[in-house]
């Protein structure tokens, strides 16, 4: 599981991060709210915890940034700040939740958890970008001129970029998350190659690319 946290107190950023990866997860930690926000329009999380006060761009502006992309990835805002306003002025843009400081390391964790499990429970099942749906109960690929069944891999790899589709990964993400780390870059190469034939036959207008050593997907105009 990937982390991002966005903190720029640097001695809580060192203790929060050290306790999240005794507890298994892969943290990348940023010192201010551009950084963040760069990243998050390059790489996949499965949860986000921002300060709100960071220099170059407040938390709640980065978690807003995220739902526009249609990021849905799971947001926990930490604030300092008491005022009720500027906790329901974060949610409103975006977060799932919010803890004050200071704040029990234990807490966090337990939140941390939480919020993940829920995303995963709340899934969706169907997923749709531009004419292309799949039906991940079945791993359905349909389109304008039909429909055809993927493999498990081929499904898993198409859903990271319907999920999340102005989200880049690089040949290790996907090694990591679709093939658990046992596949090598020219293995990849071949499944895109694969899922691009799939989307071709049933006139999907979406196709996936490699560029600058990540791989993306990118919308095709509809031919007649």
């Amino acid at each position: 599981m990937k982390i991002l946290y966005a903190e720029d107190e640097l001695g809580l950023s060192m203790a929060v991060s050290e306790v999240l990866k005794m507890e298994g997860f892969e943290v990348t930690s940023v010192m201010d709210g551009l950084s963040a926000d760069e990243i998050l329009q390059k790489e996949h999380f499965d949860m986000v915890v921002l300060d709100i006060m960071m220099p170059g761009m407040e938390g709640t502006q980065v978690a807003e940034n995220m739902r526009k992309r249609s990021d849905y990835t799971p947001v926990l805002l930490l604030t300092a700040k008491a005022e009720t306003e500027d906790r329901i002025d974060g949610l409103n843009k975006g977060a799932d939740d919010y803890l004050a400081k200071p704040f029990a390391m234990g807490e966090l964790v337990a939140r941390v958890k939480a919020m993940i499990r829920r995303n995963r429970d709340y899934q969706q099942t169907v997923l749709n970008l531009a004419n292309v749906t799949l039906d991940l109960e079945s791993n359905e690929l349909s389109a304008r001129s039909g429909s055809l069944i993927l493999s498990v891999k081929e499904a898993k790899l198409l859903a990271l970029f319907l999920e999340k589709e102005s989200v880049s990964y690089s040949v290790e993400d996907i090694a990591g998350q679709v093939f658990q780390g046992e596949v090598s870059p020219e293995e990849i190469t071949l499944y895109m190659a694969y899922l691009n034939n799939k989307l071709i036959q049933i006139h999907g207008n979406l196709q996936l690319v490699m560029k600058d050593d990540r791989i993306c997907m990118e919308q095709k105009e509809e031919s007649d």
